[in-house]
This record gives structure tokens, sequence and C-alpha cells, in this order.
């Protein structure tokens, strides 16, 4: 790409030295506060021993710290008596830490896990980073992907919160997570201070007092921030911008203590919080958007020397085919040469670019990015390993696409995406040992982070006992009501060997008293549900399917929350790879009186209304056996009993769009007589789960979705029972010849 910078030499300079100024200063800022690693490190997990021992009135070792490289990062071993004393050598700080809290933990649990902590077992990291993806809601002016929802707006303060940070890292490092990517449409206002585009920089912290509309926002991010929400706005924070640099310097540092690094991520091009200053706008043609956006990009990396990389997308708003530059030549001139400005001044610095590959060509990347500061080790991938739907299948096919560009040298990220459970408590280890072993191989694999789009994983703003409570730093993180969740994804990708009995020992310490191996079972029963129901019924991305409602909103406007009927179901299309046959295909093959060769849609429904049997039995076993009707225990088991009835009701629902399908071929009254007794069972079903899932949950604006009230739609469930009664015979469609998905074209034939 030719010079569009818009810059004369000096002013380049002039950029330059002001950034090597600011990397002078934060670097004598990280030393002045900064303790040792080790000893940062090990202070953590000496106080999550000792508050072990509080609690559970157990004696703690002593305990002591070493450090033997040959261990690797984060690898260690513990060593000795966990009855008299204990030695834990680490790899790294990291590796320590996490022996000590290998002890924490053994000292919390007791028995087995206290009694084999001191086996000399080496311990090393199955999966070398484990992330999680938080979409960051700065700012109404600087906002994410996430910012039109319920939950981003009311986290906006906490996220300038120091407090909020620190309880959030210690969750990451107990659970193992050693990467936190913060996602942005454009943070750099918020975030830096630009010499040149010095009036760019935003003090303060803004939040709209405006409702969120009717329709969700766009969902490419493009009216992220209205007229009407900047006119009639609050601020929620007096800060300026140089305070805020310290603020992110400071989480930063706690990151780092807690052994994670921390990453940026942007969508492109976005330049909000840019007001149309010094003649900025989003297109990529536009010579002075460039050169703000290369500027800023190095004032992000020499400002924060402990930020590890910065993620880019090829979108949603960098149009392809443009005759001036490409997508990658724009990307290579403002983040390739931004990031190689700031490293010019520090040589020596290990800095990632992790290249998505949304919306681009992967030859594209290749051709312009070789020259990278350090490629290919320090130049990366990214890929949504199952797009929106982890909670699927735990082999999702679609890496088979990318596979074969992961070569030279060059590794990728996984984006774990849940945009499947916001609400409810998740857990089934087998599901997620599975899961991540199924994951490439190491030459090919950096690591992952997971989260969603279409909620935030902050504080937890859906629980109704809570609502209009100020709480503040009281107020749990999502990661805290959700911690058997978070527990097992970042356990079993450190160490996937991690036995299940090691789970049902950490419920029983959660809860005293209960029968743990069945809160266990009904757990694991009631978590398998979704997955089933995402394959049997797929949709790729978030704004098309949203299993707690089962709910989608339409990407042409008028958007909003729409409700899936058993029409939808009867032509929906299951998760490619998954071995189970559409409805569709199903009726086909009993038409041809050809073998099913697959699962049907019938098996899919006799395993989901299994699952909830066997949950709801395990659930009134648990309260008969004297589980509290208040408190944690009592909310976690009504989690697993809406999602029973859920299942029931897609159990019902299957069968019913079934039997309509059938008699949309045989005319026969019996099908269809059928049809109506099944979708009046799901009916029923809905009705109570509605009942159980909005006794402890708000209704709430979901930014892809809309808003979501799941007991009003109620009525949506109960116009099934219409459609089946009004259905006219020869209504379905269907071409056996046909792909049902477009993977059936990307996709190699043994993906």
């Amino acid at each position: 790409m030719t010079d569009t910078s818009g810059l004369n030499r000096r002013d380049v300079l002039a950029g330059v030295a002001a950034g090597a100024a600011a990397l002078t200063a934060s670097e004598g800022y990280a030393r002045a506060r900064r303790p040792g690693p080790l000893s940062a490190a090990t202070g953590f997990a000496d106080a999550e021993i000792a508050a072990a021992a509080r609690a559970t009135g157990r004696a703690a070792p002593r305990v002591r710290y070493a450090v033997d490289e040959k261990l690797g990062a984060e690898g260690y071993r513990i060593e000795g008596s966990a009855s008299t004393a204990l030695t834990v050598t680490g790899g790294d700080a990291t590796g320590a830490m996490y022996g000590g809290l290998d002890v924490a933990e053994g000292v919390r649990l007791g028995g087995e896990t206290l009694a084999m902590l001191g086996n000399g077992r080496t311990h090393r990291p199955h999966i070398a980073k484990r992330g999680i993806k938080y979409n960051i809601p700065l700012d109404l002016r600087t906002p994410s992907y996430s910012d039109g929802s319920t939950s981003s707006q009311l986290n906006i303060p906490e996220v300038w919160s120091r407090a909020f940070w620190q309880a959030y890292f210690d969750e990451m490092a107990r659970d193992r997570y050693n990467v936190l990517t913060l996602w942005s449409l454009h943070p750099f206002p918020s975030m830096v201070k630009v010499p040149e585009f010095a009036d760019i920089a935003l003090d303060d912290v803004w939040r709209s007092r405006e409702p969120l509309d009717a329709e969700p926002l766009d969902f490419r991010g493009r009216d992220a921030v209205h007229p009407k929400f900047l006119a009639n706005h609050e601020v929620v924070k007096k800060i300026t911008i140089g305070e805020k640099i310290a603020f992110w310097r400071d989480v930063m540092q706690m990151a780092a203590d807690r052994g994670i690094a921390v990453y940026v991520f942007t969508w492109n091009v976005f330049v909000y919080g840019t007001a149309g200053k010094y003649g900025i706008d989003d297109s990529m043609t536009n010579t002075r958007t460039v050169a703000y956006m290369r500027a800023s990009v190095r004032e992000m990396v020499t400002t924060y020397p402990l930020l590890a990389g910065i993620g880019i997308t090829a979108g949603e708003n960098l149009p392809a085919g443009n005759p001036t530059a490409t997508q990658e030549q724009w990307l290579w001139s403002t983040y390739g040469a931004g990031i190689s400005d700031a490293l010019k001044a520090q040589p020596s610095r290990r800095f990632e670019l992790v290249h998505r590959f949304h919306e681009t060509e992967p030859g594209e990347i290749e051709r312009n990015w070789s020259a990278y500061p350090g490629f290919p080790d320090s130049f990366t991938y990214s890929y949504k390993y199952s797009v929106a739907h982890m909670y699927s299948d735990p082999k999702p096919p679609f890496i088979a696409e990318a596979i074969p560009f992961i070569k030279d040298g060059v590794k990728t990220w996984l984006t774990v995406r849940n945009d499947d459970l916001y609400s409810f408590r998740w857990g089934d280890p087998d599901f997620a040992r599975e899961y991540i072993l199924n994951m490439p191989l190491p030459d090919k694999l950096v690591g992952f982070y997971m989260g969603p789009d279409g909620f935030n994983w902050g504080r937890d703003f859906l629980d109704r006992a809570n609502a209009g409570k100020e709480q503040g730093a009281a107020r749990r993180l999502v990661t805290q009501k959700q911690w058997y969740s978070f527990a097992m994804w970042g356990r079993l990708s450190y160490d996937p060997s991690l036995p299940d009995r090691h789970f049902e020992a950490m419920l029983a310490a959660r809860f005293p008293g209960v029968d743990a191996g069945r809160l266990y079972a009904a757990s694991s029963a009631a978590s398998k549900i979704i997955p089933q129901v995402t394959q049997f019924f797929w949709q790729d991305i978030d704004l098309e399917w949203f299993p707690e409602a089962c709910a989608y909103s339409p990407q042409k406007r008028p958007r909003g929350t729409r409700f899936y009927s058993v029409a939808d179901f009867i032509n929906g299309v299951p998760m490619p790879r998954s071995g189970i046959l559409s409805i569709r295909r199903w009726r086909q093959r009993l038409t041809d009186s050809r073998p099913l060769d697959a699962l049907s849609p019938l098996d899919v429904a006799t395993a989901l209304a299994g699952l909830a049997d066997t949950t709801l039995d395990h659930v009134a076993d648990l309260r008969t056996g004297g589980a509290t009707k208040e408190g944690e225990l009592a909310s976690t088991l009504a989690d697993y009993e809406a999602m029973a009835h859920l299942g029931r009701y897609y159990a019902h629902k299957i069968r019913g769009a079934c039997d309509l399908a059938l008699y949309d071929q045989s005319s026969r009254p019996s099908d269809k007589g059928s049809a109506v007794v099944e979708l009046l069972a799901a009916k029923d079903a809905w009705r109570r789960y509605a009942a159980v899932r909005d006794a402890q949950y708000l209704p709430a604006f979901y930014n892809r979705i809309g808003y979501v009230d799941v007991t009003a739609l109620t009525a949506s469930a109960a116009k099934d029972v219409e459609i089946a009664r009004t259905w006219r015979a020869g209504t379905i469609t269907f071409d056996p010849n046909a792909p049902e998905t477009h993977w059936e074209k990307l996709l190699p034939r043994d993906a």
C-alpha cells in the first residue's frame, strides 16, 4: 500500500518521541509499585491457604516455595507431607502460585485431595493459553459490541473499579486462566492520549440515560452510539485521561501479579469517540484516519508495557473490494505500522498480533503480514472454533477449513463463544474434557479464550433477588455465580486428567451435607440438554439462536426478538457433522424406505426427555434430602430444574414437528392430532420452565437478540398449537440432493 499516513516526517518523529517518553514513564511507574513476581504470586497463594484453613478448621501445612525453570512455564510439583510441611517448586512464579493454590484446595477439600498433595507429581499446562473473552463497556462514547444490552450498561461503572478487577483476577487465577482479552469497537480515546491527536482523548466516563430501543442496535456495530444517547447521558465517573492511563496500568499489573496476560481486541473501521475531529471518519481511504489509527496503536503499545498483544478484525466495517487498498493493506498500514513504530524503541519486546480469520482471506493475511516484528513467533491467527455455540458438539468440525492455513510456524487461537447460556449454572466435566481434548494439537494451537458477544461477564445483574440493590463490590461477578463452570473449563484446560471425583469433591466442599454425588449427576444431566438441542437445531451466529429463549433476531430491519415456531423446526437443520438427521431428511428417508444411518429427530427428543427426567429426579431427591429453599444451593437446583423443563419443551416440540411433517405428507388426521397433543405438552413445559426461570431471573435486553421475557414468550409457544391445527398438507418442500448448510461446501468430507 502506498504511504497514506497524512503526516509529514516531523509529525511522525514527534509522535515516536512522545511514545518513547510515555514508555519510560510507564516503566518507572511499574518499577515503583511492583513487588517481585514470585512474592506477589505466592503471597496470593498463601492467603488462599490461610483462608481455607480458617474456613475448614484444618491445620495448614508450612509451605516453602522454590523456582526450577526446567519445569517450564507454569509447571510445578509439590513434595513433602500435607500434615507437616510442603515444598512447592514452580517453573516460574505462576507455576509456584498454581502449586500453592493446589495446597489451598487440598486444605479446603480434604480427603484424597489433601492426602495426595505431596506426591511429587510434575504438573504442566495441557493448553498454554487459557483465556476469557470480555467485551468491555468502557464508555458510551467508546462502546464494545455488547454495549446495547442491560448487562453491559450496568457494568460500565464496574470496569472502572479496582475492586472489580482484583476480584476478577483472583477468580481467574483460582481457575488457572492466564489470559484476559478485552474487546472494543474502538478503545483508544478511553485508554491513550495521542500527541498528534491530543483533543481526542476522553476525560470522564459516560453512560446514556436513554432506554434501549425495542430493536437491537445494528448487529455489525455501525450505529453503536446514537446521537440521542449522547444528548441524554450521565457521568458515572469523574476521571482525567491521565488518571485513566494510570488506572489501566494498575489493572494490567494486577493481572500480571496473578499470572494473567492482557490483550486488547478491536473491530474495524470504527472511530467512536473521535467526534469528527481532525477530519477523521470511518472511511478506509481517509488518510487522516489511517494516520490517527497508526498513532493510536503506537500509543497503546508504548503506554502499556504489560500489554501482551493486540487482536484485530478485518470487519465488521472494513469493506472488501476497495480499489485503493485491500483490507489487509489497511490493517497493516494502521496496526502493523503502529506496532512497528512502537517497537523501534523496544526492539527486544515481544508483542503479539492476533489476526482473526473473520471476514478476510487467509492468503491475503500471509501476503501482507510476513514483515511483522518477530514473525512468525509473535504473529498468530484466531478462529471461531464453535462459531457462536460452544455448548453444542464437543468436537466442532469448523476448524477443518482453517487448518491448511495454520502452517510454517504460525499458530492459532480459538475463539470459544458462549452465546448459549447466560442465566444458568452449567457443569458437565465429561463434555468440557472432551471438548478440550479435541482442540488442535500444540503445533497449531496457542490457546483459547471463551466468552459471549451477547452478554456481559462482569457483575451479575440478572438475579431477581438483588434487583435494584446498590451492592457495589458486594455484588457477585458472573464468574463467582457460575463458579463451577468456570472452574471446570479452566482447570481441565490446564490438566484434562483431573478426574470427575475431583469436581464432586468441589461440590461437597461448597455445599456441606449435600449428597455431592447426586448433585454432580444432576448438574451433568441438566448441562447436556442445551448442547443436544443446539446440535439438532443449528444456527451459526448468536443473533440467529438463543436456546434459553428459543429466540432469534432477524438480520434485516425491523429487528427484535422473534420466537422459533414449530414450522421453523420442521425446516431446521442440524449442526454440520453432528450425525443427526433434519426432520425433512428423516421424513425423506422414511418415504424412500431407506436406512436412517444416523440419529433421527425422535432419537434426539428421547434423549432430551431422558436427560430432563433424570435431572428432575435428582433435584427432587436432593430437596427431599434437606436441600434448603434459600441460598446458593437452592438457586443451583432451580437452575437445573429450569433446564430440565426446557429440555422437555424441546423434546415435545421436536416430536410435534415430526408428527406435523408426517401429516404434511400423509394427510392423516391421526398425525395432526398427535402433533397437537405434543405441542400442547410443549406449551405446558414452557410454562413450567418460565415459572422456575423467572422466579430467579429478570427479563433483560440482549444486544444480539433484543428484549427477552421468557414468561411473555409463553404466548409464542402456544401459537405452535394453532399452527398445527391449521396446517395444510403439502406445505413442506425439500430437495434431498441440495446441501442443507453452506458448511457442506467448505468442510472436507472427513471433518
